[in-house]
């Protein structure tokens, strides 16, 4: 029997604890939180997005970095077996738009509590230590040493997550056991996080806007770097909400100026679709002030705000309203925009991107290509999605598919 030890007790690594019994190994699981799945808790705004429910193709399309080197991992462990794994241990799911896939109690705590109670009903052993060093002889693992004592294993799959949401534990140990066997480890940057805006947006803060188009642009090379329609929300220091999060994973080479965000507030609507619009409005407002006569058109927090972008007077008479200051207002409606100053601390990101580098790991079983039986999983790698339940899918995947080749390895 393979005595298997696993770094971090977030969704890898429990994952990979049922799974590396379930191969018949003898697993111990270290976390040095005093319970597992901190971070998985807060997921979803704490409802668990566990997944989403396309294909492995559609899929792909949704991973910003690396996705080949998923191929093996999301074919082997698909979302459909995750529903599959969650529902066989009583936990109910539903999709929601986007197909995202929750659990019907809107409750990450069943997610976490499916995941615990698996592992332990299969006899693993859960260590509540955290671990200070990898061990190695002769170019392979033989344990792990904590601050009581060192372990022996055959295998060690590690789980330690990224470096967001420190608070969580996610602190950056994975990465430091790794450069200290010598594995490369990328530049890490926080991915699905909020944007900081030159421009003062305390004004709006609060406001979210639904089906509108977000494009970010690179300035210096006028290439279109993101555009998605959909939500997004402005707080005290610029921009967040779905859209923006998946756009800020585009985004790595950060200097304050080089990127452009437009927001196009019609995007159902053509320019001149958008001119008659509000030819029309401003025949029925005719007599009123401007600022007055676009409640038909904009959110009421909104509207001060184009007003005072638009350059015309706000308490000036609709019918006074030139056919210059209107082209205007409809080019400002169709592409209201930002400059980018910078993105929100790597703390406060869903997830880190950057990490172990693939290059360095076999993506047919996860294990290192330099070190004989030391196994990555989740959030460690370099690999990263959108958001809508892929990045814990990805950490799924990769959990099962390195605990089935670490079961399994004959220890030679």
């Amino acid at each position: 029997m393979r005595k298997i030890g696993i770094i971090g007790a977030g969704a890898a690594g429990l994952m990979a604890a049922s799974w590396a019994a379930l191969y018949g190994a003898e697993v111990t699981l270290f976390e040095k939180n005093d319970r597992p799945g901190k971070k998985l808790r807060i997921t979803g705004k704490g409802r668990c997005n566990v997944t989403n429910a396309c294909d492995v193709p559609e899929f792909m399309k949704n991973v910003v970095a690396n996705p080949k080197f998923l191929y093996a991992a999301l074919s082997g462990f698909t979302p459909e077996d995750t529903v599959k794994f969650f529902e066989e241990r009583g936990v109910p799911l539903k999709v929601e738009r986007g197909r995202r896939v929750f659990p019907v109690s809107d409750k990450a705590d069943d997610i976490v509590r499916a995941l615990w109670s698996s592992a332990l009903e299969l006899g693993c052993v859960i260590r509540t230590e955290k671990v200070k060093e990898i061990l190695r002889e002769d170019g392979r693992v033989t344990g792990l040493r904590t601050g009581r004592g060192d372990y022996s294993f055959d295998a060690v799959i590690l789980c330690t997550g990224g470096n967001s949401y420190q608070s969580t534990g996610s602190d950056g140990d994975g990465y430091r056991f790794a450069r200290s066997l010598g594995i490369r480890v990328t530049p890490l940057i926080p991915s699905l996080v909020p944007m900081v805006t030159e421009e003062d947006t305390a004004p709006l803060m609060g406001l979210s806007l639904k089906n509108v188009s977000l494009k970010v642009k690179h300035r210096e090379s006028g290439k279109t770097v993101f555009m998605e329609q959909g939500e997004m929300l402005f707080t005290h220091f610029g921009v967040s909400g779905p859209m923006v999060l998946s756009a800020s994973a585009h985004i790595h080479d950060i200097i304050p100026g080089r990127y452009g965000i437009a927001v196009d507030l019609k995007p159902a609507l053509s320019e001149a679709e958008l001119d008659r619009r509000i030819l029309s409005d401003f025949e029925k407002y005719k007599n009123k002030d401007f600022i007055n006569a676009l409640g038909d058109l904009l959110p009421q927090k909104l509207i001060p705000y184009i007003v005072a972008r638009s350059g015309i007077p706000e308490r000036g008479k609709v019918n006074e309203i030139t056919k210059e200051q209107r082209h205007g207002l409809v080019a400002l409606m169709k592409g209201l925009t930002f400059t980018l100053k910078g993105l929100r601390p790597i703390d406060e990101a869903i997830v880190t991107s950057g990490g172990i580098a693939v290059s360095e790991v076999n993506p047919s079983t996860m294990e290192s290509k330099t070190v004989k039986d030391l196994y990555f999983a989740g959030e460690v790698l370099d690999v990263d999605a959108y958001t809508g339940g892929y990045n814990l899918q990805i950490a799924f995947s990769t959990g099962v598919l390195a605990a089935q080749h670490a079961a399994m390895e004959e220890y030679d």
